[in-house]
This record gives C-alpha cells, sequence and structure tokens, in this order.
C-alpha cells in the first residue's frame, strides 16, 4: 500500500476548494501515513497575481495542522514551484527562506504561455506543441537548482487538442531521454502524478512509457502524488499506481522529510 500522497493542494493554493484539515481527513480515511501539502507558488504569472502563494499564512496553517494531527497523519510542508528562465535566483532565495520539508519543480507555463488555453497551441500542430514544451522543460531543469522531483512531466499534453490520442514517448523520444537523463545527473526525481489519468485517457503524468525509460536509464527517486485539490481525489488511484509500478520493475517509492528522500516499498 502506498501510505505517502505527495502532491496536495488546499485553499492556500488559488485553485484548491478544500481546507488542509478537510484534506488531511480524506486522507485519513485514505489509510495514508504522510500527506505533503505543495501549494502552487507561480511567480510572475502572465495573466494576474492568482498564484502567488502567501508562503506566511499557509506556513502558518501547516504548523497548526502538524501539531493537531500528530497522532494520526504526519503532515509535511512543501511547495510547488512553477519554473520560468528569469526566476533562477527568486526560487533559491524562496527555498532557502521557508523550511520545506519537499519542493516540486513544475513546468505550467511554456516560454511565458499557459498551456492550459487553446491559445498555446494555435499555429503549431499538437506535435509541435508538445515538443517546445518539452523543450522548455530541458531548458528549466539545466537552470534550476532548488527542487527535488519534477512535476507531471508531459503536463502540457492533459490539455492538447486530443490529449494524449495520438501522444507517444517514440515522438519526443530525444527530448525525454535528455530531460530524464539531466534529472538523474542532477540527482532530482520525478513523480507519477495519478491525477493525469482524471484528465486523459487511461494514463499518468508523465505516461507509463516515460515512467518505464526513468527506470531504464537508472532512475530511483520517484514520488507518487495524487494532485489533489479536492477531498474526493486524495490518494485517487495509489492501487493502480503502485500496480503499474511493480509492472515496470519498481520496488520502492520515496517520501521526502528535510529535503532529504527517504525509500519506502511498494
Amino acid at each position: 500500500m502506498i501510505l505517502g500522497d505527495y502532491h496536495l493542494h488546499s485553499v492556500h493554493s488559488e485553485d484548491g476548494e478544500a481546507t488542509m484539515d478537510e484534506q488531511i481527513e480524506a486522507g485519513i480515511r485514505a489509510g495514508l501515513k504522510y500527506m505533503c501539502f505543495t501549494e502552487h507558488m507561480d511567480m510572475d504569472w502572465p495573466i494576474d497575481d492568482g498564484f502567488l502563494l502567501d508562503t506566511d499564512k499557509y506556513f502558518e496553517d501547516y504548523k497548526r495542522c502538524r501539531d493537531k494531527y500528530a497522532d494520526r497523519m504526519e503532515v509535511l510542508f512543501g511547495v510547488e514551484y512553477g519554473f520560468q528562465s528569469h526566476l533562477t535566483g527568486h526560487n533559491r532565495e524562496y527555498a532557502d527562506s521557508y523550511p520545506f520539508d519537499f519542493i516540486i519543480g513544475s513546468q505550467h507555463l511554456c516560454f511565458g504561455q499557459d498551456v492550459y488555453y487553446p491559445e498555446y497551441f494555435e499555429g503549431m500542430s499538437e506535435k509541435e506543441a508538445y515538443r517546445k514544451y518539452f523543450e522548455c522543460t530541458l531548458e528549466s531543469i539545466c537552470l534550476f537548482d532548488e527542487y527535488d522531483v519534477m512535476g507531471h512531466i508531459d503536463y502540457v499534453v492533459r490539455y492538447g487538442p486530443n490529449k494524449n490520442r495520438d501522444y507517444t514517448y517514440k515522438d519526443h523520444a530525444e527530448v525525454l531521454d535528455e530531460i530524464i537523463n539531466q534529472l538523474i545527473k542532477r540527482g532530482k526525481g520525478i513523480e507519477i502524478n495519478t491525477g493525469g489519468l482524471r484528465k486523459l485517457k487511461n494514463d499518468f503524468n508523465p505516461s507509463i512509457e516515460i515512467l518505464k525509460r526513468y527506470r531504464e536509464l537508472g532512475g530511483e527517486i520517484l514520488t507518487i502524488g495524487s494532485d489533489a485539490h479536492r477531498t474526493c481525489d486524495v490518494a485517487g488511484d495509489f492501487d493502480r499506481a503502485g500496480a503499474v509500478l511493480k509492472e515496470l520493475g519498481y520496488t520502492h517509492y520515496c517520501i521526502f522529510k528535510g529535503r532529504k528522500p527517504e525509500f519506502l516499498d511498494l
């Protein structure tokens, strides 16, 4: 059984729909032992300041919940930091400003454009749009240091015109292999984000093909997260994720405490 959900949002994130207490209670019901909140922090968002995190307020609420649920759940303090190339200095400063247990680095924007909106895909084929996103991701992971795992590597596929209907690893193998190799070289991990199953046709973020390739290339640091913004999604599809990882030959997954990975058996 997977005991740790390491991608969670609450109302401290702009798009969160549940309080920290509500999410934790859902995790207790699901049988979790570890829950790491990873609230959105996206600086310099192109539309508004909606994804700026009030980290002081979040930290105070985290400490309250950590103490309140100490006998039933280990609650950990994390953040999901949005990559943009001009924010490397801020990323380092921000990571040092709080006692984070875990930092996800995520590519929500592609060279300043929000891939959530159809406008990103205009003037390009779907394949070209995906490749552009992967090239942006590669640039980011070579610039940024202060993160622990790369979030939902193929996030862009969630919002493509055909999503993952025609998307395959082999169409982007060169750049995806370089992304994976750079992550491994730099001591960073990846996550299996079960939220992909709520957006795509029968696959995770990253895809099962990427998860397989990560292991083939020697990757070991792997966290598991539901990307839950609502209580009903906490620990969602974790049984399925565990089964898939075992089929791919994985024997363990990671949790983080104090920015250090700990390996747990699947």
